[in-house]
C-alpha cells in the first residue's frame, strides 16, 4: 500500500499561505503576458499580412505547441521538478516574443520564420502553468485549505489576468502598435521567472519507489499517464467535452473576434474591452462559486453554467452594438467561472499525486488537441463562408454540445466524493 506524498523541503519556518500566494502572483504575470500575446500577435499579423487566413495559420502555430508540450511536457515536469519547469517556460516564451519585434524592424521577419517563433515561443508555455498548478495540492494541504477554495483561487488570478490583460492589450496595441506592445509581454514573462526563483521555494514531493520506478523510461512515463486517463471515465469525458468547446472558444478568441472587431468596430479597444468584461465576470462567477458552490451539485453547475455559456453567445450573430457585445462578454464570463474550479478539484481529489505532471499534462493536452484546427479552420470559413455566416456555425455548435450534456450520465460521478 502506497503512502502520501510529503513535502521534503517545506520547513516549519515557512508560510505556505505566503508561498501560495507568491505563485498566484507569478501567475498573474505569467498569464498577464500570455493575454498580451493572445491578442498582440493576431493583431500584428492583420496589421501587416491584412489577411484573415495567414491570422489564423499564426493561431495555428500558436496552439499546435501547446497540444504538443503540454502532452509530452508532463513527464518531463515530474522528472525536473515543478519550479525548474515553470522558470524555464516564461523564459523560453519571453525570449520568443522579444524577437519578433527585433527581426521585423530589423527586415528579418518572414512569415514562415514569426511561425518558427510563435511555435517555439508556445512551445514549453504549456508545460509552465502545468508545472505550476501541480504545486497547489501540496502547498494547499500544508496550508490546510481546501481544494476547492485553492481550484477557485487559481481560477480567479487567471480570470483577473484576462480582465487586466485584455483591455491593456487593446489600448496599448492602439496607442503604440502591436510591435511595440510585444516589448513589454517579453518582460512581463522575465519578471514571473524571477519571482519563482527568488520566493518560491524547490519543492521536492518524495515519491514512494512503488508509485514511480526511477528505471521506467520516459515512454513508459507517458503511457502510465495515458493509461490513467483511460480508466477514469469521468476524466475521460470532461476531456471529450473540453476538446469541443476549446475548438470553438479558440475559433471565437483567435481569429473570428479580432475579425469581427475590425470590420464592425474598427479597433483593437473594442477587442480588449470584449475578453476584459468576459474576464471580470469569470472572476465574479469563480468568487461566488468558492464562496457558496459547495452547497450545489457540481453536476448540475457544471452543465447549467455551460448552456448559458452557449445561449449568451447567439446575439453575436447579429453584428451589434459593441454594448450588446459587451453584456453578451460579461453573461459568459459569468457563467464560466465555476468550470474550471470544478474541473480542477475533480482532477486533483482523483490524479495520483506522484503522476500528476503527466495525468495533467496529458489532460490539458486532450483539451487542447482540437484548438489549433479550430483558430485554421476559422480563417479560413471568414475567407470563404464571411463573418456572420461563421458565427452562426460556430454558436449553433456551441449550443447543440453543451445541451447534450444533459443527457451525459457521466458526469454525474463528480459528485461522487462528497457523499
Amino acid at each position: 500500500m502506497t503512502t502520501s506524498p510529503t513535502i521534503s523541503n517545506l520547513s516549519s519556518q515557512t508560510r505556505p499561505k505566503r508561498v501560495i500566494y507568491s505563485l498566484f502572483i507569478a501567475n498573474a504575470i505569467s498569464m498577464t503576458g500570455n493575454q498580451l500575446t493572445l491578442l498582440a500577435i493576431p493583431w500584428f499579423v492583420l496589421a501587416t499580412t491584412g489577411s484573415a487566413a495567414q491570422t489564423g495559420i499564426t493561431a495555428f502555430f500558436t496552439l499546435l505547441p501547446t497540444v504538443l508540450s503540454t502532452f509530452f511536457g508532463g513527464a518531463f515536469i515530474d522528472r525536473i521538478g515543478f519550479k525548474p519547469a515553470s522558470i524555464i517556460a516564461d523564459l523560453a516564451s519571453g525570449m520568443t516574443v522579444l524577437l519578433i519585434p527585433l527581426l521585423f524592424t530589423a527586415g528579418w521577419l518572414p512569415f514562415w520564420l514569426l511561425q518558427v517563433l510563435v511555435f517555439l515561443g508556445a512551445l514549453l508555455d504549456a508545460p509552465g502553468v502545468t508545472a505550476r498548478d501541480a504545486l497547489l495540492p501540496e502547498l494547499a494541504a500544508a496550508a490546510e485549505m481546501p481544494l476547492e477554495r485553492i481550484a477557485s483561487l487559481n481560477q480567479i488570478v487567471e480570470r483577473s489576468s484576462r480582465l487586466l490583460g485584455a483591455p491593456a492589450a487593446g489600448f496599448l496595441i492602439a496607442l503604440v502598435s502591436a510591435q511595440n506592445v510585444l516589448y513589454l509581454d517579453a518582460a512581463t514573462f522575465a519578471v514571473s521567472a524571477l519571482l519563482v526563483w527568488l520566493i518560491v521555494p524547490n519543492i521536492k514531493i518524495d515519491r514512494p519507489a512503488d508509485e514511480i520506478d526511477p528505471t521506467s523510461g520516459y515512454l513508459a512515463d507517458l503511457q502510465a499517464g495515458l493509461r490513467y486517463v483511460r480508466q477514469d471515465i469521468l476524466i475521460l469525458t470532461i476531456v471529450g467535452i473540453v476538446l469541443i468547446t476549446n475548438f470553438l472558444d479558440a475559433a471565437l478568441a483567435s481569429v473570428i473576434y479580432p475579425v469581427f472587431v475590425r470590420d464592425v468596430y474598427g479597433s483593437a479597444i473594442g477587442l480588449g474591452l470584449i475578453f476584459g468584461v468576459s474576464g471580470g465576470g469569470a472572476v465574479v462567477g469563480a468568487l461566488i462559486y468558492s464562496a457558496v458552490g459547495h452547497r450545489y451539485s457540481r453536476y448540475k453547475v457544471y452543465v447549467w453554467s455551460f448552456i448559458v455559456v452557449a445561449l449568451a453567445r447567439i446575439p453575436v450573430i447579429f453584428l451589434p452594438p459593441l454594448w450588446i457585445v459587451l453584456t453578451t462578454a460579461a453573461i459568459v464570463g459569468l457563467a464560466a467561472g465555476p468550470l474550471n474550479p470544478i474541473m480542477s478539484a475533480v482532477s486533483y481529489s482523483r490524479i495520483p499525486s506522484a503522476m500528476r505532471g503527466r495525468v495533467l499534462g496529458v489532460l490539458r493536452s486532450g483539451a487542447f488537441m482540437a484548438m489549433p484546427l479550430g483558430v485554421l479552420l476559422a480563417g479560413y470559413a471568414l475567407d470563404g463562408l464571411g463573418l456572420r455566416l461563421t458565427l452562426i456555425i460556430v454558436v449553433v455548435c456551441y449550443l447543440l454540445t453543451t445541451v447534450s450534456l444533459l443527457f451525459n450520465r457521466q458526469l454525474r460521478a463528480m459528485d461522487a466524493d462528497r457523499g
